[in-house]
């Protein structure tokens, strides 16, 4: 059982670029059967976030601790520059109330994603560091989601802000704080007992919460019109940009290594796309889903470009580093 169970877990995790594009089509393709079950998305979602946080206490929060100045210049790329350059991307090509526009603001403003360990791991970066800033960033989404949402498009975009923080707080925040509660008390042990079990079934509920959502937007991505084809080509050039500042804001640092900069580009540029997805379809247009839900079919295949690109240009020196 639990053998079969850490196979699945490494096979959906190295085939992800593949499993997401076909859940997305299939989500698309079964619109109308699914679509009685996207309010099923946030409750799976919070399942996803228990699972990701029970593999961190408070030793790995400590490493942002050390490591301040990472966190901080990590947050400000990701949630400030990045949200910049979408915002004006957008009110260029779509206009400033656009919901496209929304999507791709939105897609730079949600927390780090939690599949940026699985690369950091791959690519010898800090493991240890990028787990604990994907939990404190989460942690915070309650305060920087709303805030830059108001912050950027204010009495534009109308939304409930006090029900968008408290669904944060259910889905995100919640699951999180029971998550580093759960390791401390057994000692980080139970993330390894219950893996058989939470790993596959947190792998599932990752691709409904993706299933749920394509169904829910598919009336919108089945017509393929020029605003589409903007968003496409729009995402793709935010995602790549996101790992290239990323890891060029590295070197704003006093103190900078392989390590660092490793860590800081999977940071920059893979968000919580699912969690994007489910506050998209919550509390905006569809069309404020579809860069997010592109999101997806782009945010790994250029995790692999980047994988390659550093493997290629910055070699590990030392593949023990990894363990740090």
């Amino acid at each position: 059982m639990r053998l079969l169970s850490l196979r699945f877990t490494a096979g959906f995790e190295k085939y992800m670029f593949i499993i997401m594009p076909l859940t997305l089509l299939l989500g698309v393709m079964l619109s109308d059967q699914l679509i009685s079950y996207v309010s099923w998305a946030p409750y799976l979602f919070g399942y996803v976030t228990f699972v990701m946080a029970i593999g961190c206490g408070v030793r790995h929060l400590k490493k942002v601790v050390q490591r301040p100045a990472v966190m901080v210049v990590t947050l400000l790329l990701s949630h400030v520059l990045a949200p910049l350059i979408a915002y004006f991307m957008g009110t260029l090509l779509f206009g400033a109330s656009s919901g496209y526009t929304i999507g791709l603001v939105l897609f730079t403003i949600i927390p780090l994603g939690v599949s940026s360990v699985l690369w950091v791991s791959m690519s010898y970066g800090s493991v240890p560091l990028m787990l604990a800033m994907v939990v404190l960033d989460s942690a915070l989404s309650p305060l920087v989601v709303p805030g830059l949402i108001e912050l950027f498009f204010g009495a534009e975009v109308q939304f409930d802000t006090l029900s968008l923080i408290k669904d944060l707080m259910l889905i995100i925040v919640v699951p999180t704080i029971l998550g580093v509660i759960v390791y401390e008390l057994s000692k980080g042990k139970f993330k390894e007992w219950s893996a058989p079990i939470t790993a596959p079934i947190s792998k599932f509920c990752f691709m409904a919460v993706v299933l749920l959502n394509a169904a829910a937007i598919a009336p919108h991505v089945r017509s393929l019109d020029s605003s589409v084809i903007m968003a496409i080509i729009s995402i793709t050039f935010i995602v790549a940009l996101c790992y290239i500042i990323g890891f060029a804001g590295s070197f704003l640092l006093p103190y900078v290594s392989r390590e660092i900069s490793v860590t800081m580009s999977y940071a920059s540029g893979m968000r919580n796309i699912s969690l994007g997805l489910v506050l998209a379809m919550g509390y905006f247009s569809p069309e404020a889903a579809i860069p997010v839900v592109l999101g997806i079919l782009i945010q790994q295949p250029l995790a692999t470009v980047q994988h390659a690109v550093l493997k290629r240009f910055a070699p590990v020196k030392d593949k023990r580093l990894a363990a740090r």
